[in-house]
């Protein structure tokens, strides 16, 4: 018989709604499951929710914690952590972005047992993408539990190298944005041609969904020749392509992708 680690939320925002939810909804005992935060409304929607143990008390969380989940904002890590007595047994995952582990130490007062996770909002629905990097001091078997947490969400990746991460934020953990505005950008432009907003959406929509599984479905093929399947020579999509890569639609990914990644590494030296 399997038996369940406790995990403690330390903050009750949106992703520790969503890990929470896939948790339950995978079975795991509610009641080894507790929530802290310096607010109650949040704490009681999620005890109404799924029933899981909450305190205001971010003491009592570590003390009811084998896996501590730390979900507040970066800019709120030291102050949440400082006062903070943490077993050395107890592994420390955090969902901050942009705060290095040697940063996490510091606050955790000489912790070693860290796991930095980077989830997107997809986890919401079940359907994340997160990376995870841990140190050497969490077991093969401690990390696999973090993982199977995570699982709860959606997919994940293990990477060996902390500066990953900041890669993951920018391919997952900031992706949905650009995938939303390229959703707006075409919703838009459909509506300046004629179509109503709601047609507009069901549309760009749907194609970005049928898309999305194609591309889940036919993983055995290159991105490229899925491309190229749908691109007849000299058809209307060629031409739509040519003026997107004309207009160095890689080059404008590539410069996002690197802001993002340039922001995370700001981000390490300012909390």
């Amino acid at each position: 018989m399997q038996q369940h680690k406790r995990i403690s939320f330390i903050g009750a925002g949106n992703m520790s709604k969503a890990i929470i939810g896939g948790l339950v909804s995978k079975e795991y005992p509610a009641d080894k499951i507790t929530a802290s935060n310096r607010s109650i409304e949040k704490l009681d929607l999620l005890k109404s929710t799924f029933n899981i143990n909450i305190t205001l008390n971010n003491q009592e969380a570590v003390d009811n914690a084998d896996i501590l989940v730390l979900a507040v904002k970066p800019q709120l890590m030291q102050e949440v952590c400082q006062n903070l007595q943490i077993n050395d047994n107890t592994i420390v995952v955090s969902i901050a972005a942009g705060l290095p582990i040697s940063r996490l130490q510091v606050f955790l007062n000489g912790n070693k047992k860290i796991v930095r996770v980077m989830p997107n909002t997809p986890s919401a629905i079940g359907m994340g993408m997160s990376g995870i990097y841990a140190t050497a001091e969490v077991s093969k078997n401690e990390l696999a539990e973090v993982d199977n947490v995570m699982q709860s969400v959606g997919k994940t990746i293990i990477v060996e190298n902390e500066s990953d991460i900041n890669t993951v934020i920018a391919a997952a953990g900031s992706s949905p944005a650009y995938f939303f505005l390229i959703a707006e950008s075409m919703q838009k432009c459909a509506m300046d041609m004629g179509l109503t907003k709601q047609q507009a959406r069901a549309l760009v929509e749907q194609a970005m969904l049928g898309s999305a599984k194609l591309m889940q479905h036919e993983s055995s093929l290159e991105l490229s020749e899925l491309r190229h399947q749908v691109t007849s020579k000299g058809g209307t999509t060629a031409k739509a392509i040519e003026s997107l890569q004309n207009d160095n639609i890689e080059k404008i990914f590539a410069n996002a992708m690197q802001a993002a990644i340039t922001r995370a590494e700001e981000m390490s030296s300012q909390f």
